[in-house]
């Protein structure tokens, strides 16, 4: 088995010499074999080795012992060992999430604060082939998204260093093996032989299957799983650029606005990784019923014809499309008031709630007008002006119109979705009358006299999307 791991971590260069490694180490044959076989090359290395083991809480005092017993070894070995008892059970009531997911969580805080307290290199465990082959059944058992078969990553970011899985092309048998000839007695967890957990089950079941027609079934899935790892890694940096490009995401509000027709632009894997990027920005914890379904729920939305659409996914989470965006919020985080109302100096600069900004200014010569820019005469309007958001039964009117419109209309021929309409800026006199529906349409004041030569220039920087 030595010689296997060490071609595996020169291979994928999973070690270097003289760093710190914490080794997580339960008690178990798995963990036991690891550590000792970095203790075997940790002077030839010159790596400072360091134990961490956890107490779950989980199997009263048969946990308790299972830390002790590493204790213990790591004293017989000349490796120091962190330990620690963490309360699963009350994390998991608290955060209303299984027992697996408490415990994995809860582990790996504490494996980040120990990283950051030592200031190591690498956190090395002891998963192996089997784990790997039993970790992408699961994948293909569980979710139609792709990512999910790439199985355990051999090595990933974490904390001040990286996390590096040393035994992913050795088996159960090899580790087992391993421990007998160098005299490791390790502890048994009992839970390992209950088919109620959904890996025990593919172990005892599905995985004697599997080898009996293909005895190396670990190391083809290793290599399935490396290849699909190196795709979905290249596929998820093409989708943040999607997600840059074409997604605006408020992380005030947990919102997240897709542009449509920049979104369509880019070929539907792109798509469908960047509609997953943004779930995993909104969810804290994904929910257990959100599947593949939500997901040809989501595409119909944005190939629908249909103006305003609106779907509700798990935890509250709404998607509303309007005209040529699509809108992912919760419920309970999107019944703000946008409404707003500043008086605008001249010359002067606003910053508006959107990120837009307004600066006005005076100006002895007319200039000609843009989308983004308004020119009035001093005289032809009521002083101080003003920007704010609509209100009810808003009007205004414009040369060659005959009496005046509804802002409400104005906005449907526009085509800008509801969610908008309540926070557009709208540029008023003294006396109310809407001088420019900002981007949308310029107003024409009720006095036409112009004795003045002075002109007064409104110049509007709009924010993000």
């Amino acid at each position: 088995m030595k010689r296997n791991v060490m071609t595996f971590i020169n291979k994928h260069q999973l070690l270097t010499k003289e760093s710190t490694v914490l080794v997580g180490v339960s008690g178990g044959p798995d963990s036991m074999a690891l550590l000792h076989f970095l203790h075997s090359i940790r002077e030839e290395w010159n790596l400072k080795l360091i134990a961490i083991s956890i107490d779950h809480q989980l199997r009263a005092d048969s946990s308790t012992a299972d830390l002790l017993y590493v204790r213990k070894m790591c004293g017989n070995w000349g490796i120091a060992c962190v330990g620690a008892s963490l309360d699963v059970p009350s994390y998991k009531q608290d955060n209303r999430v299984g027992t697996q997911v408490a415990a994995r969580e809860m582990r790996y805080q504490y494996f980040a604060e120990q990283m950051e307290k030592y200031q190591a290199d690498y956190l090395a465990l002891g998963h192996h082939g089997d784990d790997q082959v039993e970790t992408m059944l699961m994948g293909l058992s569980r979710s139609a998204n792709s990512s999910a078969l790439a199985g355990i990553p051999i090595t990933r970011r974490f904390a001040t260093g990286a996390i590096i899985r040393p035994l992913l092309r050795v088996t159960k048998e090899e580790i087992e093996t391993y421990c007998q000839t160098h005299n490791i007695m390790p502890r048994i967890d009992p839970t390992n032989y209950e088919t109620n957990y959904t890996r025990n089950f593919f172990r005892k079941n599905v995985l004697p299957l599997l080898k009996e027609k293909n005895r190396n079934i670990h190391t083809t899935v290793q290599h399935l799983s490396e290849t699909l790892q190196q795709d979905e890694n290249y596929m998820r940096d093409e989708a943040e650029k999607v997600l840059h490009e074409t997604v605006k995401l408020d992380p005030d509000i947990k919102k997240a606005t897709i542009k449509i027709d920049m979104f369509h632009t880019h070929p539907d894997a792109l798509q469908r990784r960047t509609f997953h990027l943004i779930l995993n920005y909104l969810y804290n914890r994904p929910p257990k019923d959100l599947s593949y379904i939500h997901e040809e729920q989501f595409f119909a939305l944005l190939r629908s014809d249909k103006g305003k659409l609106r779907m509700d996914f798990p935890s509250g989470l709404k998607l509303e499309k309007s005209y040529e965006k699509i809108m992912f919020y919760f419920s309970s985080q999107h019944t703000y008031n946008p409404s707003y109302h500043k008086t605008l100096e001249i010359p002067g600069r606003l910053d508006l709630p959107d990120g837009s900004t307004i600066v006005s200014l005076y100006n002895d010569n007319y200039q000609e007008q843009d989308e983004y820019s308004y020119f009035c005469n001093v005289d032809q309007i009521a002083l101080p002006l003003h920007i704010r958001s609509r209100h009810e039964g808003d009007r205004m009117r414009w040369k060659g119109l005959e009496g005046s419109k509804k802002l409400k209309d104005i906005f449907i021929d526009a085509k800008i979705p509801q969610s908008e309409r309540d926070k557009w800026p709208i540029l008023t006199d003294d006396n109310g009358e809407i001088l420019w529906l900002i981007g949308l349409k310029k107003g024409q004041p009720k006095h036409h006299t112009k004795n003045n030569t002075s002109y007064i220039q409104i110049i509007y920087e709009k924010g993000d999307m």
